[in-house]
C-alpha cells in the first residue's frame, strides 16, 4: 500500500465536514462534540490513511468524537473526553511500517451498555465495508445494510430510539449524560438473559468500557454452541 502523506489526507476538493456539521445541528436528539487537539488529530487521520473527504476522516479530523442522544452512542473520532481515536482503538499504529496491515474490522462507535459497531475488513459476515452491530442483548455481530457514512446519517437522525427501545429504562437520559467515553453501564441480570428483559428492575453499575467489552466477550465465549432456549447459571465476582 502506497502511503500518502498528511497534506494530501487533509487538502482535498470536497471536505465532509461541512455537511456533518449542519447535520449535528439539525440532529433531533441532543449531540456533543468533543472538542480535538490539532496534532493529534492529524496523527490519527494519517495513520487511517483516509482523506477528510469522507466522513470517516471528517470525524477523525476534526472532533474527538461525537456523544449522540444524550451521550447513549459514541462516534469515535480523533479522541478525547474518554473517548479513544479511531486509530488507536483498532491499534493501527505507523503505516510507513512494514508489519503495518488494515484491522479485520474497523470499530467506529460503541454505545453505553457495551454494544459495538464496525466496519466490516474481511473478518465479519456480509459484505466488506457494511457496519455490524455487536449487541449486549445478541452476543453477536450483525450487519446492519449501510456504511460508515450511512450510520453517521442513521445515528444523526434520531431513529436511533427504537433501535435501543429494548435496552433503554426510565429515566435513562440523565444517568447516561454524565457517563465518560470510557465508561459504560453494567446491567445484571445481562440483556441476553431472559431474566434482564425487564430493564426497569435491572441493576446498574458505571464501570470502565473496556470491563463491560470483556465480559460481554468471555459470556459469548462460554455460551457459544448452546441451543436457543438453554438453562444456564451466571455467577459475577469481584476481583
Amino acid at each position: 500500500m502506497q502511503v500518502r502523506p498528511l497534506v494530501d489526507l487533509v487538502h482535498v476538493d470536497k471536505p465532509v465536514w461541512p455537511w456533518l456539521a449542519e447535520r449535528i445541528d439539525a440532529a433531533p436528539a441532543p449531540v456533543r462534540v468533543v472538542e480535538v487537539d490539532g496534532d493529534a488529530a492529524a496523527d490519527c487521520l494519517y495513520r487511517l490513511q483516509v482523506t477528510v473527504g469522507s466522513t470517516l476522516g471528517a470525524l477523525a479530523f476534526n472532533t474527538g468524537g461525537l456523544f449522540v442522544d444524550h451521550g447513549w452512542l459514541r462516534l469515535l473520532g480523533g479522541g478525547g473526553d474518554g473517548l479513544a481515536d479511531l486509530a488507536t482503538a483498532n491499534n493501527m499504529g505507523d503505516p510507513t511500517k512494514a508489519t503495518a496491515q488494515p484491522p479485520p474490522y474497523l470499530l467506529v462507535a460503541h454505545d453505553v451498555v457495551g454494544g459495538r459497531f464496525a466496519v466490516n475488513g474481511g473478518d465479519l459476515p456480509g459484505q466488506p465495508g457494511e457496519v455490524h452491530y455487536w449487541g449486549p442483548d445478541t452476543l453477536q455481530w450483525q450487519p446492519l445494510g449501510l456504511g460508515h457514512s450511512g450510520l453517521v446519517e442513521w445515528a444523526l437522525s434520531g431513529v436511533i430510539a427504537e433501535f435501543y427501545e429494548s435496552l433503554r429504562w426510565p429515566g435513562w437520559e440523565a444517568e447516561t449524560e454524565p457517563v465518560r467515553g470510557d465508561e459504560s453501564f453494567a446491567l445484571h441480570p445481562p440483556p441476553f438473559t431472559q431474566q434482564g428483559q425487564d430493564k426497569a428492575n435491572v441493576s446498574r453499575s458505571v464501570v470502565p468500557w473496556i470491563e463491560v467489552v470483556g465480559m460481554y466477550d468471555e459470556f459469548s465465549r462460554q455460551l457459544e454452541g448452546l441451543p436457543p432456549g438453554s438453562e444456564f447459571e451466571i455467577t459475577i465476582t469481584e476481583s
